[in-house]
């Protein structure tokens, strides 16, 4: 385990982010980190705002905080399972829901809430929506991805009719009440709440886990480890348009510290209880302390039979009468007597927590997912099996760093007094490689956490296991920003070579669905290494090609209704296959002229992207002669058959609109007046694909295409073609083992990683990466990046007509790679 970065805030002289306490942090499986602080008035001490802070984990100086309107501190914060809207619940309860204004991540509103006045809530969770994956460690030699991951029979909470999951969210408050609030399909709430038994106590500490029958578990106990730990089944239903909650008592558990006669009286209060996953309500952890010191224990819930009298067992036994049983709680393991516990985070991997399981996961030495973490009050980390509770790696914090704890600087420190830099708020990652904490001065420090915890490991195995993970956030949709921490710049080549290997392996529909997911995953791991940031420029180059290739073929009208299976695009592929001929025109005969016929508008609306099509062409075959080397963007493109047939498709349609409307033909500054670029250009690339069809051997260029490639540029001006979007994340900085220190609110200024090499690429004018327009040096709009590439466009559209309005509708939630947009400012000079 290693300290990635700490993000701390400024210091100002008044006003400052003091942390809150209790301090609450959530991360999400979009890679958003969400935490709490409280800000000071300057002039009034007690008037203090509590804040939500929201940052994403490659921008974690651009944070987003938001004066929550809570009036208590605010006691839980929650993700939903999308990774998209955020609750929060604070000491006077009252719930609010957090979605993204405009989908961008640095921008946030609150659409809903309810309430429960003076009623302050401890737990606090999402419903289930029925959707749970498992993974299967033995598996990751398989290749097919069904069996790698496969679906769980799992009932949401809630169902609507047609049995689609209900949203909602549902608290515990400290008074014993459970309150649940419904999300119906026209935006109202429903709300209801209902106490947890008939003698209502006092819940000083609770947690919601589900079942699989769609049922919801609470756990609560009152803080005082001599009185039990209560368990409680609470089923939801919607009755006559009203909300209804039933509670059942389940059977509870005493601590096994205070049955222990040594430490009777040691630890007297409950400090943490947690289920160990959210869908498994029958293992649970509890953490019980005193000032100094803390203990943890691991308990489950198990069948038991009941030993029936002697009287009844001669009684003749009735067919299929089976020894009745009960459910017990029996204790698993629990620790030694431990530093004090400041904060727990549990894994979110969903490896199934059974003895085969972990003998699985030792043998394959899979590690993520399979520990807890622990931070300490003097500021060390701990990781521990989540069953069998031994340690499997420890972080000694950052303030001592220098000295291992037991010297006498660290004996000094204790005796002033002053608190030690500890963790008040932990959690993992999603695939379970990275943790965030945030300490009691409110910085946030992000930590790597190896995939083999400490073992060494071939690097066969740990690259197995990274791409395991990768497979999995591309299965799911997840981030995969965690897993990228882990890789090295000499592995990037091998991990993008077996996953194009996995991915060919699948069946043709999965191919399909993830097809740009792919390809966004390649484009950032190429990012890392400076030896294969050309091949970035390819992978985002390709993205932009699928995407303007369906939106132009999506334009194409079967001219009669009752058409045959193949859609018009579909027949178009086909034809431009099997046709080999390097005269465009002749192409154009074997298509239905009937189908491409348009009105003008869109045509012309979408020249920039047809623009776009031409200009890349025309780039790809001038560098033809110059690509013995790996560096050029666009080498890539040379051996892909697919890519090149698409584009020879394009200039095929592109052709045929020309002669309906000349105005919306790629212009190129050609040296002669009575040239046909186009038909040159079809001729050169149909050459170029003929060399790298999929059906036929490759073979190289031949001598008489790279001689007339080679005079290309002195019969049409080359373009420069700026498609790199420009990467100013965190990823790349990250390579060095050093820890960065950064600042909230600045970004950071560091040299960059794989960016330097290729500012050859890039020109001073702005680019619009989307709608394929130059923007001028100093643009004045106000734009928004991808947090994952740095894919920039504006966001407000310039456009009036439909089919631009539809192409950017297209990408209004996520940016072509799948990633969130952030704003960004006018001009950042």
């Amino acid at each position: 385990m290693e300290l990635a970065y700490v993000c701390e805030w400024e210091k100002r002289p008044k006003s400052t982010h003091c942390p809150s306490i209790p301090l609450v942090c959530s991360w999400s499986c979009r890679n958003l980190v969400a935490f709490t602080t409280d800000l000071k008035n300057e002039d009034d001490d007690k008037d203090v705002s509590h804040m939500i802070h929201i940052i994403d984990t490659e921008h974690p100086w651009d944070v987003y905080s938001i004066s929550s309107g809570h009036t208590e501190v605010i006691s839980c914060l929650e993700w939903d399972q999308s990774g998209s809207r955020l609750l929060s619940a604070d000491g006077d309860g009252q719930i609010k829901c957090w979605s993204m204004s405009d989908h961008l991540v640095n921008s946030w509103e609150s659409a809903l809430s309810s309430s429960l006045d003076g009623d302050p809530i401890v737990a606090l969770s999402w419903l289930h929506n029925g959707v749970k994956l498992a993974l299967h460690v033995e598996m990751s030699g398989s290749t097919n991805f069904g069996e790698k991951f496969s679906r769980v029979k799992f009932s949401p909470s809630l169902t609507l009719f047609g049995g689609k999951p209900m949203e909602g969210w549902m608290a515990v408050t400290v008074s014993g009440l459970v309150t649940v609030s419904l999300l119906k399909p026209g935006g109202a709430l429903l709300t209801a709440s209902e106490s947890l038994c008939r003698l209502r106590g006092r819940v000083a500490l609770a947690d919601i886990a589900f079942t699989g029958g769609g049922n919801i578990v609470v756990a609560a106990t009152d803080g005082s480890s001599s009185s039990p730990v209560q368990f409680y089944k609470v089923v939801v239903s919607v009755v006559n348009e009203k909300c209804r909650i039933d509670t059942e008592l389940l059977p509870s558990l005493f601590l096994r510290c205070t049955t222990d006669p040594l430490r009777r009286e040691k630890y007297p209060a409950v400090t943490h209880l947690k289920f160990l996953t959210r869908e498994n309500s029958e293992q649970v952890l509890l953490c019980a302390s005193n000032q100094s010191g803390s203990i943890v224990e691991c308990w489950s819930l198990r069948k038991e039979g009941l030993p029936v009298n002697n009287i009844f067992q001669h009684r003749s036994p009735v067919v299929g009468e089976k020894q009745p049983t009960i459910l017990k709680w029996r204790i698993l393991t629990t620790t030694n007597d431990l530093e004090r516990v400041s904060a727990v985070a549990l894994p979110k991997l969903p490896i199934s927590i059974s003895n085969t399981d972990l003998k699985v996961a030792s043998d394959t030495k899979f590690c993520p997912g399979l520990g807890l973490a622990l931070a300490f009050h003097d500021g060390s980390i701990q990781i521990l099996h989540r069953l069998s509770l031994h340690t499997m790696g420890v972080f000694y914090g950052s303030s001592s760093s220098n000295q291992r704890p037991g010297e006498e600087s660290a004996l000094k420190r204790q005796r002033t007094g002053a608190p030690a830099l500890h963790f008040k708020a932990l959690q993992f990652s999603w695939t379970s490689l990275a943790l965030a904490g945030v300490d009691n001065h409110g910085k946030l420090h992000m930590l790597r956490v190896s995939p083999s915890m400490g073992q060494v490991l071939e690097m066969n195995t740990t690259l197995r296991h990274l791409l395991f993970l990768l497979e999995y956030c591309m299965v799911t949709g997840y981030d995969w920003w965690d897993v990228l921490l882990h890789v090295q710049p000499t592995m990037v080549h091998n991990l993008v070579e077996k996953l194009h290997e996995e991915y060919m392996r699948q069946n043709q529909a999965l191919q399909q669905v993830l097809a740009t997911r792919i390809v966004a995953v390649k484009a950032s791991l190429c990012k890392l290494s400076t030896a294969t940031a050309a091949r970035a420029c390819d992978f985002h180059a390709k993205l932009l090609l699928i995407a303007i290739s369906s939106t132009l073929k999506s334009l194409l009208r079967p001219h009669v209704l009752n058409t045959p299976d193949k859609s018009p695009g579909d027949r178009l592929t086909e034809i431009c296959a099997k046709n080999t001929d390097t005269d465009i025109d002749k192409v154009m005969i074997n298509l239905k002229t009937e189908e491409f016929v348009l009105d003008g508008p869109p045509l012309q609306s979408l020249q920039q992207l047809i623009q776009w099509v031409g200009d890349f062409v025309l780039y790809l075959l001038a560098n033809l002669p110059n690509q013995g080397s790996m560096v050029r963007p666009g080498f890539g493109f040379m051996r892909d058959g697919a890519s090149l047939g698409m584009l020879r498709e394009m200039l095929v349609m592109i052709r045929i609109w020309g002669l309906l409307k000349p105005g919306c033909l790629p212009t190129f500054t050609a040296t002669s007046d009575n040239q046909d670029s186009m038909q040159l250009l079809f001729r050169l690339l149909t050459k170029l694909w003929i060399c790298s069809r999929d059906d036929g051997p490759p073979q190289d260029p031949d001598e008489t295409l790279i001689d007339e490639c080679c005079l290309l540029p002195s019969q049409l001006l080359v373009p420069s073609m700026d498609w790199l979007p420009v990467n100013d994340g965190i990823i790349v900085k990250l390579q060095g083992k050093h820890p960065l220190k950064l600042q909230f609110g600045k970004a950071s200024s560091l040299p960059g990683g794989g960016a330097a090499q290729l500012e050859v690429f890039t020109s001073s004018q702005k680019m619009d990466n989307l709608r394929c327009v130059h923007m001028g040096v100093c643009p004045t709009e106000e734009s928004k990046a991808c947090t994952r590439c740095g894919c920039v466009t504006m966001l407000r559209s310039p456009n009036k007509t439909n089919a631009m309005k539809q192409w950017e509708q297209r990408w209004i939630k996520n940016c072509l790679c799948g990633g969130l947009w952030r704003r960004i400012p006018p001009t950042l000079t």
